[in-house]
Parts: structure tokens; C-alpha cells; sequence
């Protein structure tokens, strides 16, 4: 009978180590530790799938907690049942529970759906504050605006004539590269001159 541990984190730049550390304290031998880096929310997780297929009887599935197994009650259950169903058992490091007893399995219901409404709510707050961001700034763009003011378009020049390119005037004056070049154009080397605004030909014709 062995421990079979599992851990995932979301991103490439989350570390493991947390939960490695744990499952390895808790008994679990290297051997029989597997990790991925991938999202929740995806449906292919290889490892947690390899993980489980190589579950004897009497071997004991161990996560960190319980959200590393499954986002959802449905995920949850089915995965449970896929490690129940080889003989073996489950147990979480921080929802210290026998989830193979009838209580076990009321408590792992509760906790499982409190882990998903707090999924939930991030998400819907998340997209509260998106909409109200997009509402206060009247469309859908992001990160600050930065208008091109007849002085800032001054001073693009300053610095185009001056010897710097458009990429780096437009890091230094916070705006895109676009910005730069649809008010000053190159008549030659090192020199650039002001384009006539696009409005006023517009207005002629």
C-alpha cells in the first residue's frame, strides 16, 4: 500500500514547492509524486490522469487540497469515484477528513461546494469590476489613455530629431509606436517633419 501524491499550480511561473514539500512530509515518496502546471479549468490534466490510473488497492490518493483534485462537484465526484473504484483511498492534507466514511463524504459535499461559490464569486466580481472599469471609461480599451497634446507632439519631435527612435520615444512618452509615426513622418536621415492632421483633410474634401 503506498501514497500517490499530486500537485498542480495554475501558471508556469508557480512554484510546487508548497505543496511537494507537504505531501512529501506527509510520507508520499518521490516515486509516487506527480505534478503538472496547468489550469483548473482545463480539461486535460495528464498527470492527474496518469496519477490515478496507477493506483493499486489500498493505495491512499493524497493532494495538498482539495481544489487540486477538481473545480467542480461534478469534476470532484468523478474523479473521486475513478480513485475509489481502483480499491484505493483519498485523503486531503488540509481537510483532515475520512472521506471514505459516510461523514467523510458529507463533509467532502460541503466543502466541495463551498470551494466552487467562492470560485463563483471571484469570477463574478472580477467581471463586475471589468464592466465597471469599461463603464467609466466608455469603451473597451485598457491601461491608461495618453492623449497626444499638441505638446507631447512637440516633444515626439524633439526627441525623433534628436537622434531617438520611434520605439523608444514612444516607451519614453508612454504611447504606441503608432502614435509616434501618425503625427511625424522621415523626409530623411535622422530628420522627420510634422504630418498635416488626418481630421482637417478630411474636412476639405
Amino acid at each position: 500500500m503506498a501514497l500517490v501524491g499530486y500537485a498542480r499550480v495554475s501558471t508556469e511561473d508557480q512554484s510546487l514547492d508548497l505543496q511537494t514539500d507537504a505531501l512529501t512530509a506527509a510520507g508520499v515518496k518521490q516515486d509516487n509524486l506527480h505534478v503538472e502546471k496547468v489550469s483548473g479549468a482545463s480539461a486535460k490534466r495528464p498527470a492527474l490522469d496518469y496519477a490515478i490510473k496507477d493506483l493499486r488497492e489500498g493505495d491512499t490518493f493524497v493532494v495538498w487540497r482539495l481544489d487540486r483534485l477538481a473545480r467542480s462537484m461534478r469534476q470532484l465526484y468523478g474523479r473521486l469515484d475513478a480513485i475509489y473504484a481502483k480499491g484505493a483511498y483519498f485523503r486531503s492534507l488540509q481537510e483532515n477528513f475520512d472521506f471514505g466514511t459516510v461523514s467523510g463524504k458529507l463533509v467532502l459535499g460541503v466543502l466541495g461546494l463551498v470551494a466552487e461559490f467562492e470560485r463563483q464569486i471571484i469570477a463574478q466580481r472580477t467581471s463586475a469590476g471589468i464592466a465597471a472599469l469599461r463603464a467609466r471609461r466608455k469603451d473597451k480599451s485598457w491601461g491608461p489613455k495618453v492623449y497626444m497634446t499638441p505638446d507631447r507632439i512637440k516633444r515626439v519631435g524633439e526627441l525623433l530629431n534628436g537622434g531617438m527612435t520611434g520605439p523608444k520615444v514612444a516607451e519614453k512618452m508612454g504611447v504606441s509606436t503608432a502614435s509616434v509615426y501618425g503625427h511625424w513622418k522621415q523626409v530623411g536621415k535622422g530628420r522627420f517633419v510634422r504630418k498635416r492632421a488626418a481630421h482637417r483633410k478630411r474636412k476639405e474634401i
